[in-house]
């Protein structure tokens, strides 16, 4: 008795599948009998209609790109017009035949007139979203507009368009927008509170970009951190320094801090100090110093250099040389300064001008008789004060 209830019971469980499946499927229980050969027929039949609206369809679309690919030059095409004209029509072949196997596969009819519908907006945001980044392009060229603005609004624009496309598919199936946008409002407002840092670097990375007080490119130095600006995003500004190291700065910082722009103009100005003794010629050493400036080609003629002299100190004449370099030089600006330096000293050397460096000189009377060592490497410091004079000499 319980073998047979059990056997029953996995009975009832099998047919019940079978008739889920059939359902499934498409068919229709009357009276419990599962007509599966006529079910199949219509099947059959149903596919092969599939079968020929697709042939159809894809026989319009191959023969359209035939008809581009024939006639491109015709129709004064270039390669990217075509490529243009092939993304559309393959959209449109894909689209058709979906609505055709839909319409076969006893959808209703508002659901294929909503899938449509629906197409046909995801098709017109995508045309936006793909044109919108050459129409941008071309309108931040007329103004002169630097490229991370022009990455900036390409975010932007691409995130709006997204959200308007997702909307309006949404919307042909019947979903409340207006709701949705409310409640994507609010949930923003919450992450907003969350992440106030985030936004405070996001809103100064927007300023930076419209002031444009310095561009990607442009040597600057910000907080100490000196280096070549290489990237500007919506939170961070990074930095390359001369050692390779990019340094990265929250933009609510760069927005808030004093910063440098030093190749901002067509020519930069340093200077670097050299010396020479008392008694040498300045004039002669002036022309030494023009003459390796004017022998650099880092260095440029126009703006003039100049060595002027900055101050008689305590160990000779200081000179102050000053010159101009392009914006480019300016990451070479240590090795130059090392360079100019180095050729300075040399061509001094050459021409009898001497460099002072602090030294002492010991002067003794000569009438005095001093004692004389008795031990090896011993000498003798029994030296009355005033026969012994220390002065500094600055030769």
């Amino acid at each position: 008795m319980a073998i047979a209830s059990i056997t029953d019971f996995f009975e009832e469980i099998i047919r019940d599948l079978h008739a889920s499946l059939y359902l499934a499927l498409g068919g229709s229980l009357e009276e419990d009998n599962l007509d599966w050969s006529a079910y199949a027929i219509e099947l059959a039949s149903t596919a092969i209609k599939i079968l020929i609206l697709l042939a159809i369809i894809g026989f319009f679309y191959w023969l359209a790109i035939y008809l581009i690919k024939r006639n491109s030059e015709r129709l004064h095409m270039n390669e990217r017009r075509v490529k243009v004209a092939r993304s559309v029509l393959r959209y449109i072949w894909i689209v058709a035949s979906l609505i055709a196997v839909m319409s076969q596969v006893n959808f209703e009819p508002e659901t294929v007139k909503a899938t449509a519908k629906a197409c046909i907006w995801a098709g017109i945001y995508y045309i936006l979203w793909t044109s919108s980044g050459q129409i941008i392009h071309k309108v931040l060229q007329h103004y002169g507009l630097n490229a991370s603005i022009e990455q900036l609004l390409k975010n932007v624009l691409s995130v709006l368009l997204l959200v308007l496309g997702l909307a309006s598919v949404m919307a042909q199936f019947g979903f409340d927008i207006v709701s949705l946008v409310a409640g994507l409002g609010i949930a923003g407002l919450a992450v907003g509170f969350a992440a106030q840092s985030t936004l405070a670097n996001f809103i100064a990375g927007i300023t930076i970009l419209l002031e444009q007080s310095f561009q990607v490119g442009d040597w600057v130095n910000i907080n100490g951190n000196e280096g070549r600006v290489v990237v500007i995003a919506l939170r961070t500004t990074h930095v390359l320094t001369r050692d390779n190291i990019t340094v990265i700065i929250p933009n609510s910082n760069v927005a808030s801090s004093e910063v440098t722009n030093i190749t901002s103009k067509n020519f930069i100005r340093f200077d670097i100090r050299m010396r020479i003794a008392f008694e040498d010629d300045i004039e002669k050493a002036r022309e030494e110093i023009l003459q390796v400036l004017k022998d650099t080609d880092a260095v440029l003629n126009r703006p003039e250099p100049s060595a002027t002299v900055a101050e008689i100190g305590e160990y000779g004449v200081f000179f102050i040389i000053r010159f101009w370099v392009k914006p480019a030089s300016v990451a070479r600006m240590p090795k130059i300064k090392e360079d100019l330096q180095e050729k300075i000293k040399v061509a001094f050397d050459a021409a009898n001008i001497s460099t002072p460096y602090p030294h002492m000189r010991l002067l003794m009377p000569k009438d005095v008789d001093y004692p004389i060592a008795t031990k090896p490497f011993e000498t003798t410091t029994q030296l009355v004060s005033d026969e012994i004079a220390l002065t500094k000499n600055n030769d």
